[in-house]
């Protein structure tokens, strides 16, 4: 049986526990909640100060130019690369997850324009499947969408663009990129990745894929409503045709020409002004994995979730561990079904203990490995137990209203 002093022992040998000392974290939470919004990383505060009363304050629009506003979003995609294995300039920030996602497929639909079927797994999260119908509308061609199992099995010659998130938002299950990848190309279609749910969290390969997208907010840290990044395969970049085009995706954005003419490389995914001060603070996030290997986080996240799910096997009843237990077929977070998961979610927040919840049933845990001690996951389940077996807890969600 495992205790509290084996996660107090995994911490003390952790090679990342000194990665923690680089966010914000409140006394006394347990926040198992950063899959949804991350938490603060210290080097945000005096960034987006700095950003505010300097750059702008005082530099005002010579900042575009003598603080390097023009080319932050490409110094983002920078710092992301390699958390996808990518190459520098393959990766660019900017818009919503929504809006790269759409800027992606749509591109790549138009690189494949002799087939008609976007393919999809039917537990994609609810606004890529929004997306992709909205694509599929728009260039004359139909949205399939099966389940997970059968997406190999439907790969065929009629297919476009095979769109996927890479880690399920429910339940955790993570498909083969590096596999399903292979398999749409051998059908001449091409791969299109959301990993929301995966960078930060792991060790990633985007080297054969064809474009990606992915948000600022979840596991990088970037804040609330943090910029999405878009990657490009390099091989893509010439034929790359952004279905909204806009001045800062222009060759030449300053010579204010009646006609577009798409930039070179990454620079033409952009459409309009990037939001400067949430990028700004979206690069300070990302200096905590400067130093970070991503196989590091990997090997933590692996250890965290094995460990989760085997205290919920010892010392919980009544619960169902959704999320697979194969570290090969998982992400970063952990979902049990329980038929009172909001009650009990409640309860745990009102513990100090932070996750969510995800209609009917399932209570979700983020464990995010650049921050999180091993502890942390002993008291989250040792808080759920103590809260299964206190009188009264049904009426937490009463008392601390709704769980979002």
């Amino acid at each position: 049986m495992l205790d509290r002093a084996h996660f107090e022992a995994l911490d003390e040998d952790d090679p990342l526990a000194y990665v923690a000392g680089r966010f914000v974290l409140p006394e006394g939470i347990v926040y198992l909640d950063g899959n949804s919004l991350g938490p603060l990383p210290a080097p945000v505060p005096a960034t987006t100060a700095r950003m505010v009363e300097q750059q702008w304050g005082e530099g005002l629009i010579r900042s575009w130019n003598d603080n390097g506003w023009w080319d932050l979003a490409r110094r983002v995609g920078r710092r992301i690369a390699p958390l996808l294995g990518a190459p520098p300039d393959s990766v660019i920030a900017g818009d919503t997850t929504s809006v790269a996602l759409y800027k992606a497929v749509s591109a790549a639909r138009r690189l494949v324009p002799d087939r008609s079927v976007i393919l999809t797994d039917r537990g994609n999260f609810p606004t890529d499947l929004y997306v992709l119908d909205s694509v599929a509308e728009q260039t004359g061609g139909t949205l399939e969408m099966v389940a997970p199992a059968a997406i190999e099995e439907r790969l065929a010659d009629d297919v476009a663009v095979l769109a996927l998130t890479h880690v399920d938002y429910r339940s955790g299950r993570r498909h083969p990129l590096a596999e399903l990848t292979e398999a749409a190309h051998g059908v001449g279609a091409l791969a299109v990745w959301d990993l929301s749910h995966s960078v930060g969290a792991m060790n990633l390969d985007v080297s054969d894929a064809d474009m990606a997208v992915g948000c600022g907010y979840k596991y990088l840290n970037g804040g609330p409503g943090a910029p999405a990044f878009t990657y490009v395969n390099p091989r893509h970049h010439g034929k790359f045709d952004n279905p909204i085009h806009g001045w800062w995706g222009h060759a030449d954005p300053f010579a204010m020409n009646l006609s577009f003419r798409a930039a070179e490389g990454i620079g033409r995914v952009q459409v309009g002004t990037q939001p400067i001060i949430s990028l700004a603070a979206l690069y300070a996030a990302l200096e905590v994995f400067d130093d970070v290997d991503p196989k590091a986080l990997r090997t933590k996240s692996e250890r965290l979730v094995d460990g989760f799910i085997t205290l919920v096997d010892q010392q919980l009843e009544g619960f169902e561990v959704v999320t697979p237990r194969s570290p090969e077929e998982r992400g970063s977070h952990v979902s049990l079904s329980h038929p009172q998961a909001a009650d009990i979610m409640a309860a745990l927040i009102a513990r100090g203990v932070i996750g969510d919840v995800r209609p009917p049933d399932l209570l979700r845990f983020g464990l995010a490995p650049a921050y999180l001690r091993y502890v942390d996951v002993w008291d989250c389940v040792d808080g759920i137990r103590q809260v299964m077996e206190e009188e009264g807890w049904k009426r937490a969600r009463a008392r601390s209203g709704p769980v979002t």
